[in-house]
């Protein structure tokens, strides 16, 4: 697989805590250049980082995040305020404890209430698999289906670990055509990125794609 097209499947991604402007328009800078599928980025800059990047690239925030437990009616406020603000894909996070409790049709109805709110705009899903049984993955693939929403995702990142190969398989073998799969957490090579992209993932969250070609570029190798 050439580079590019992996590029094209990346969503560059900063949401670290302590991001400055300078470091968010390093990565618009970034991901314009190696053609990525958007920049992620936190909530606060997407104002700033649209009116930057002038529809060069996609915005795409997170809402609920990295914990999940906000109200659903929040959730949807964080959605709504983003997309005035410019962002054209919203990366949502699930309550875990609804889902630990069996409450589905909570979860199901907040991810429906985020995805009236998203309108024609992606709703991603994050589920935070490192902290889920099979079984209860597998239920999210059945209720993200069932919500509409537009991809199901596997990680925050700011969790006990990341994307696994085994969850994208798993993912793929449970969710419905409708949804589409994005690894995030701890892909950290060209290699591990194809593997998760051949297994059945369309994005990939991260950073370290684009870190480690530029490195190849500066250093000839």
């Amino acid at each position: 697989m050439k580079n590019q097209e992996i590029l094209s499947m990346v969503d560059h991604t900063l949401l670290t805590q302590a991001a400055t402007w300078e470091e968010i328009k390093q990565i618009c800078d970034d991901g314009i250049k190696y053609q990525c599928a958007s920049v992620c980025i936190p909530a606060s800059y997407v104002k700033r980082a649209s009116e930057y990047v002038k529809g060069q690239i996609a915005v795409c925030t997170v809402i609920g995040f990295p914990n999940g437990y906000s109200t659903k009616e929040v959730k949807v406020f964080e959605a709504k305020n983003a997309l005035e603000n410019g962002a054209s894909e919203i990366d949502m996070v699930i309550n875990i404890g609804l889902l630990k409790d069996k409450k589905y049709d909570e979860i199901e109805n907040e991810i429906r209430a985020l995805k009236e709110a998203c309108g024609n705009n992606i709703l991603k899903v994050i589920i935070e698999t490192c902290l889920l049984t099979e079984e209860e993955k597998i239920k999210m693939c059945e209720i993200v289906t069932k919500a509409g929403a537009d991809f199901i995702k596997t990680s925050t990142g700011f969790s006990t670990a990341g994307a696994t190969f085994a969850d994208i398989v798993l993912f793929k073998e449970h969710v419905g055509p409708n949804v589409k799969i994005k690894a995030a957490g701890g892909i950290s090579s060209l290699e591990d990125a194809e593997k998760f992209i051949s297994l059945g993932a369309s994005r990939l969250g991260t950073s370290r794609i684009v870190k480690i070609l530029k490195n190849e570029e500066a250093t000839g190798y």
